[in-house]
């Protein structure tokens, strides 16, 4: 069965299932999920542990050995699976088949790694998987949320932040709950330190204390974009650039972005109704608003003109002309965010191209 994340408390305690699988790319969620499960089997006599670390290398023999193994003292054991990779290749699969189709009441198997795509969500062999427990998909906590999760995280350490202080921690943890979370220590320190039972955090403390580890991804880079927060999305280019991201793949998913939007802006003049064109172009629900707010602003033509410049980014990039490509991305990403009336002409970009090269 798939369950939420807010689900899992009350799955654990009310039922005895024997397999969980966690399924995300955000790693402190990820590992405070497993945590939870492991305590809470450990409460009811899992007093054993054994860990599979699955790459492309692992031998599912040593698993099946492991599970087909009986104690002579039946003691409960959790075992974990954790995968490098979202596809489980053939072996994997029957393996942990077989290990279904006799189960132990002693094992609980735990399985964990990236996100799966929809696809394989729908396979056969997942389906008959998830029958035998629970699958829990952990997304990642988007801007929109962050700010109450990490007002939420400061209160149960004592410490209560204003909503200018907690604005500015969202800007320097964005995209590393990990590092929001060692900040938080940090921050804890202080209020363990003050005569009061509240520490009353306000946006100079953070300057103060907190350092900048927010971290990005393209897909984060582009959403922003659309949502027209340009100055996000260029905080967010810098970045990349600094994490040494190569150009071309922020250009290529750009591109491939644009690409995307050129059919649903077709059925936008046909008068078809937005809610209904992200529907049919089957957009993830956590990327809706991005879709409806770039729908709602561009048309085909400034599209088009976006992607014309792409072309010119690509030749800068390949060496063709002595633009510089994190230049023209910025401003590419500024046209997108809809910070200009619309994207430069075509006579303007191959001017200034012919310029470059003289």
């Amino acid at each position: 069965m798939k369950i939420k994340p807010e689900q899992l408390s009350r799955t654990l305690t009310s039922q005895d299932l024997p397999l969980y699988w966690l399924s995300g790319d955000e790693p402190l969620l990820m590992i405070e999920a497993a945590d939870l499960i492991r305590n809470q089997y450990r409460e009811n006599g899992y007093t054993e542990r054994e860990i599979f670390n699955v790459d492309k290398s692992f031998d599912w023999g040593q698993f099946l050995q492991s599970t087909g193994n009986l104690s002579l003292f039946a003691e409960k054991k959790i075992i974990e699976v954790r995968l490098s990779s979202a596809k489980l290749e053939d072996a994997g699969k029957k393996a942990i088949q077989h290990y279904l189709s006799d189960l132990n009441p002693d094992y609980l198997l735990l399985l964990s790694g990236p996100k799966l795509d929809a696809a394989t969500l729908k396979t056969k062999w997942f389906t008959e998987i998830e029958k035998h427990g629970a699958f829990m998909q952990i997304w990642p906590i988007n801007r929109e949320n962050l700010a109450p999760w990490l007002k939420q995280r400061l209160l149960r350490e004592g410490i209560q932040a204003d909503a200018e202080a907690v604005h500015l921690l969202v800007d320097k943890v964005e995209g590393n709950l990990l590092a929001a979370m060692q900040e938080i220590e940090k921050l804890k320190l202080l209020a363990s330190g003050s005569s009061e039972n509240t520490l009353q955090l306000d946006a100079k403390t953070v300057m103060q204390v907190v350092a900048d580890s927010s971290r990005y991804n393209v897909y984060q880079l582009i959403d922003a974009a659309l949502l027209g927060d340009v100055a996000r999305a260029q905080k967010m280019l810098v970045g990349l650039k600094n994490e040494g991201v190569f150009s071309l793949i922020i250009l290529a998913a750009v591109c491939r972005e644009l690409r995307t939007l050129l059919p649903m802006l077709e059925k936008k003049r046909e008068g078809q109704g937005v809610n209904a064109i992200i529907q049919s172009a089957r957009v993830w629900f956590n990327r809706k608003q991005a879709v409806a707010t770039a729908l709602a602003r561009l048309d085909a033509q400034s599209v088009w003109k976006l992607l014309d410049h792409s072309r010119l980014i690509d030749q800068s990039i390949k060496g063709l002309s002595k633009a510089n490509p994190w230049d023209e991305l910025s401003l590419l990403l500024l046209h997108l965010s809809g910070a200009n009336s619309g994207p430069p002409s075509n006579q303007h970009h191959s001017s200034r191209a012919n310029t470059i090269r003289s």
